[in-house]
């Protein structure tokens, strides 16, 4: 993944996973910041349209 795309730096992503009791080093943050962007990248949040046409049509009258 290219860096530039990046806004939290490895030493950030050390620092946030050490304060929750996670040791890694800068290549392992890496390798976690890369798939989090990645997920990220790929989520699809649902209209918010197609989340009321869904409740609408599952209604029970």
């Amino acid at each position: 993944m290219d860096t530039t795309d990046k806004k939290v730096s490895d030493k950030r992503a050390i620092a946030i996973l050490a304060k929750n009791g996670i040791q890694v080093n800068e290549e392992e943050a890496d390798i976690i910041l890369d798939f989090l962007y990645l997920v990220a990248k790929n989520y699809n949040k649902p209209n918010e349209d197609q989340e009321a046409e869904s409740l609408r049509r599952n209604r029970t009258l």
